[in-house]
């Protein structure tokens, strides 16, 4: 299996099984509301819920896997399967330990807590169930940091599906708690604290198999001298600051947002939520997938190899985000009208929202572009570089923000997030061309204007089609479901025959992996 082939796959792999956890988390967030609504008890949870949230964010998906896995290869590779697993087994030992302090801390001091995420909380009742629930939820990050502990050593060895399952079970936990638990108890929310500690638990079960089999099964090694661990807090540092510089983006913005006129906030969140669908789906499952691979390339000396399958992976991502783009463009004011047009948001509200989500579109290629190449600088251990682009980023879009937020309102903070991404991408490929060499070459850019060009006609076919239908109209109605489905239906047809009629080299390829795949069968 070539290494591109191998790339595909795990980010279809990771692309499918995604897509199945955001329609559970769907489903559970409406079962949320269906149960607990706007409630005390529903605010109780969803802040005892964010403590260890913004932990699991900062400390474990993203800055220990993305840390923990080129360390982990480039010592299987230079010094054996053995050394590898005396490093997971020193990490494992010292990273219990450490969130075992942390959980017992939180558990204690969780009235303190409280106060400082929750100090507008007034009622008494309000502020002790939220202290409660907290203490019930905060274990659930020491359980998520092995998963994600797990999820290195997995996408390692080439295993994408039982890490990213992980997800879907938390959202049925969470679902079947609400309707079996809930009934039982004096305080109906607590099941839903109970129903995410069990998701937890069920999250680690399902890498336990997979680990031993694999030959990682965790052994207890006290070694916190291990050189290797030293060098995976450092690798870590510059992590976490990348990570808290995207945080802190969405809390700056957020505050200019307060400055606009009354529902700016809501339009920027409800728009932000439908742009990160193509990204959780397809870009992060494809950063995901290319990270093992490059660091293996790295760690066995083939930089060549690496520069071409970061080449290959940003081809097929601006193949993936130029027509998911144009489709965003095209149908957002169906998209809105649909899902969310109805009692307090009516047809002026799904516009603007709708106007939002038109200005992040336009920089969706550039996000997924920054996507693939940081896990290159993660490949060769270097954190920094994406850090200090990030933060020139940063920077660039506060100026950008004051400026634009003035003659376009929240379309302009939309907008500024876009135009610093593109400062971010160019920063980041001007950085790795000096290091491994050009990686934007002449089929890159032919690649990319052959997408382009099918992703226009895409958006003219789906935004036709979806004139057909009156949006206006509140609510959800058979004429409208039939025709967003339709656009969406005849925008992908269109790219396809597009990219087809052009000659893209992502048509070519996909076509010879379908064609592999039913030789096998």
């Amino acid at each position: 299996m070539s290494e591109n082939r191998k790339i595909v796959k795990g980010a279809g792999l990771v692309g499918g099984l995604t897509l199945i956890s955001r329609i559970f988390g769907l489903v559970r967030d409406m079962v949320i509301a269906r149960f607990f609504g706007a409630t005390m008890a529903a605010d109780a949870f969803f802040i005892a819920l964010r403590i260890p949230n913004v932990l699991r964010r900062l400390f474990a998906e993203g800055a220990l896997t993305v840390s923990f896995i080129p360390l982990f290869k480039e010592a299987q590779i230079k010094e054996g399967r053995e050394k590898a697993r005396e490093i997971s087994d020193v990490v494992f030992t010292f990273l219990s330990l450490i969130l075992a302090i942390i959980v017992i801390f939180a558990i204690i001091f969780a009235p303190e807590i409280v106060k400082v995420i929750a100090f507008g909380f007034e009622s008494p009742e309000k502020y002790e169930l939220t202290v409660y629930l907290t203490r019930i939820t905060f274990p659930y990050l020491f359980l998520i940091c092995l998963v994600a502990l797990s999820m290195g050593i997995l996408n390692s060895e080439g295993h994408f599906a039982a890490p990213a399952m992980a997800p879907i079970l938390l959202n049925i936990s969470i679902i079947i708690a609400a309707f079996f638990l809930s009934p039982l108890l004096d305080e109906p929310v607590v099941s839903l604290a109970i129903g995410v500690l069990l998701g937890g638990v069920l999250q680690v079960l399902l890498q336990i198999p997979f680990v031993k089999r694999a030959g990682y099964f965790p052994r207890i090694n006290l070694n916190f001298s291990h050189p290797a661990l030293r060098k995976l807090l450092i690798l870590m540092g510059p992590a976490v600051f990348g990570i808290a510089v995207y945080q802190l983006n969405i809390f700056i913005t957020t505050i200019l947002a307060t400055l606009l006129p009354e529902g700016s906030v809501s339009y920027l969140y409800y728009a932000d939520r439908f742009f990160q669908l193509p990204l959780g789906i397809f870009v992060i499952s494809l950063a995901t997938a290319v990270l093992p691979t490059m660091s293996e390339q790295v760690s066995s000396g083939r930089i060549d190899n690496m520069r071409e399958s970061l080449s290959f992976s940003l081809k097929i991502i601006f193949f993936i985000t130029l027509p998911a783009a144009a489709g965003l463009i095209a149908i957002s004011v169906p998209v809105f009208s649909l899902f969310f047009q109805r009692g307090e948001f009516d047809y002026e509200t799904t516009l603007k929202t709708a106007s939002a989500l038109k200005y992040y579109a336009l920089g969706l290629w550039a996000i997924g572009g920054i996507k693939i190449i940081v896990p290159a600088f993660y490949a060769m251990q270097d954190m920094k570089t994406p850090v200090r682009a990030a933060f020139m980023a940063f920077g660039a879009n506060i100026v950008l923000s004051v400026v634009l937020m003035g003659p376009l309102q929240h379309g302009g903070l939309a907008l500024a997030t876009t135009l610093s991404a593109l400062l971010n991408l160019a920063i980041l490929l001007s950085i790795i061309a000096s290091k491994v060499g050009k990686v934007i070459d002449k089929s890159v850019i032919i690649s990319f204007v052959k997408s382009f060009l099918a992703a226009i006609a895409t958006g003219v076919v789906a935004y036709y089609f979806s004139t057909l239908a009156d949006w206006k109209v509140n609510g959800i109605n058979s004429e409208k479901v039939i025709i967003l489905t339709g656009s969406m239906a005849s925008g992908v047809l269109a790219y396809l025959v597009s990219s087809f009629l052009l000659r893209s080299e992502e048509i070519g390829y996909i076509r010879k992996v379908l064609k592999e795949k039913r030789k096998t069968r």
